[in-house]
């Protein structure tokens, strides 16, 4: 494994006067492969450096250049701003990522839950700008309308749902057909190929989700890998394990090369 440099607060995008900011792992190698990392949290919380010791620095260390990015959160900031943001990164890293040793024709996107949403979404969007080659989604949402659902009980005791939150909506059912990865998965004919895992045990995004983006993926045409997680449950430990990065960061170089 090689040692690694960070380069944090590096600003991609400025929005009402705010800078967006990625932190970028560096492997010690020469032109590794480069992932576009985006954070869980609801779409509501979280940090780019949430997953840093483990996962991030984790997957640099096995040859892969990691950017992990800061996003707009909801309720302030609405669908589609966090997939602009990530788009906006992707262009950026491209226009600017050779002068940190990077070969930015071949990028790949990576997500973790609402992070793996949007990784998701970046992946299948039309926009030849920020178009990349390859999406790693671990336990994420697929369909915002379905994820959220809520019997009349549940939503009378619970909050409301994060998907929700995000779409500005009082009940998902209402959610935009341009919301669902599954959708635009549909549509997919020539998209990037997925790396798609999940826990077995995850109570907060169920499995089904993940199984029925790799189904739509395969109808369209499109290269899918679906691995279930034994055992792990939602952001579990399991997959931060030395050989979960190995295995991803083997997938990645096997597709950006």
């Amino acid at each position: 494994m090689s040692e690694v440099k960070a380069l944090r607060d590096l600003s991609y995008a400025t929005v009402d006067g705010v800078d967006l900011c990625l932190d970028l792992y560096l492997p010690a190698i020469a032109d590794p492969v480069l992932v576009v990392y985006a954070h869980g949290g609801g779409f509501q919380f979280g940090d780019k450096s949430d997953a840093e010791t483990n996962r991030l620095r984790g997957l640099a260390t096995r040859g892969v250049a990691v950017a992990s990015i800061n996003y707009r959160h909801a309720p302030r900031y609405l669908f589609p701003a966090q997939l602009d943001d990530m788009k906006a990164a992707v262009r950026w890293l491209r226009a600017n990522g050779g002068g940190y040793g990077l070969s930015t024709e071949r990028i790949g996107v990576w997500g973790a839950s609402a992070g793996g949403y949007l990784a998701s979404m970046a992946a299948l969007d039309a926009d030849p700008s920020s178009a990349v080659q390859a999406a790693v989604i671990w336990f994420a949402p697929a369909d915002l309308a379905s994820s959220g659902a809520r019997s009349p009980l549940e939503r009378q005791i619970m909050f409301p749902p994060f998907e929700a939150a995000v779409l500005g909506l009082a009940d998902v059912a209402g959610a935009p057909a341009a919301s669902s990865v599954l959708v635009r998965a549909g549509g997919a004919v020539g998209g990037p190929p997925f790396l798609i895992a999940h826990g077995d045990r995850d109570r907060m995004v169920p499995p089904s989700e993940s199984a029925a983006l790799h189904d739509a993926l395969g109808r369209a045409g499109v290269r899918s890998t679906l691995l279930s997680v034994a055992g792990a449950g939602h952001e579990d430990p399991a997959f931060d394990r030395p050989e979960m990065l190995a295995l991803t960061a083997a997938w990645l170089d096997s597709v950006l090369r």
